[in-house]
């Protein structure tokens, strides 16, 4: 579904991407790992046009790269952020509405998926996202992206800062993405969870895919954990 093939990407004159190549099929959850400053986050942001980059990014067989954000959104495309961008002043259900697309139907997610993947919600359907603890607004944030129906779902570290009972609950979510057809480009810091539910792992190394393999490749490879991903 996505191909990403010499990617380049900058800040300014800084030249943070050299190369990057890498696919995500239908129906797979790829998890992108490696340390802070890798390139992980520019990756996304080049796929969703918010970084100047050169290269060639299709979907589904058509070139992206170049296009603005909401053009690649409407194309089929989720991303939630790791700072996570929610509406603090409106409620969760006013969130909800916002993730849904004009016009759009026989979206296969529903307001009711949504306050049945995260009980919590529905508990503070009218409440004021602000106030909403951290792992509760990560939820929103999610699911304010499924409610556009996306294809592919690129998530930033959406485990950061969680207790490890939410970042269960994260995994399982992802996995339930994967039943409905909807693949994940996972983009984690924390081996445990990215290892138990990806398909594919990639590892990025100063703007560079330095290791492309199975999870248990990976697991294998103790050069490259040491290396690229052990702090």
């Amino acid at each position: 579904m996505l191909k990403v093939d010499n990617l380049h990407a900058y800040y300014g004159k800084s030249h943070v991407l050299h190369g990057v190549n890498f696919e995500v099929g239908e129906g797979e959850i790829v998890a992108l790992l490696g340390r802070n400053g890798s390139g992980r986050s520019t990756t996304a942001k080049a796929i969703m046009g918010l970084v100047d980059c050169q290269g060639s990014i299709d979907w589904n067989g058509k070139a992206i790269q170049g296009k603005k954000a909401y053009e690649v959104a409407h194309q089929g495309i989720g991303y939630v952020p790791e700072n996570r961008d929610i509406f603090p002043k409106l409620t969760v259900h006013q969130n909800l509405q916002l993730g849904q697309k004009s016009g759009a139907k026989n979206s296969r997610w529903t307001f009711a998926d949504m306050y049945a993947l995260f009980p919590r919600l529905k508990e503070r359907e009218h409440t004021e996202a602000g106030v909403l603890s951290g792992g509760e607004q990560q939820m929103l944030t999610l699911c304010r992206t499924l409610m556009g129906d996306p294809d592919l779902i690129i998530i930033d570290e959406p485990t950061e800062g969680l207790a490890p009972k939410i970042v269960e609950l994260v995994g399982q979510y992802l996995k339930e993405l994967k039943t409905r057809g909807i693949s994940v480009l996972l983009i984690e810091q924390k081996l445990t969870i990215a290892m138990s539910i990806s398909d594919r792992a990639l590892v990025m190394g100063h703007g560079s895919i330095v290791f492309e393999g199975t999870p248990e490749a990976l697991r294998a490879d103790n050069y490259v954990r040491k290396e690229w991903l052990e702090v």
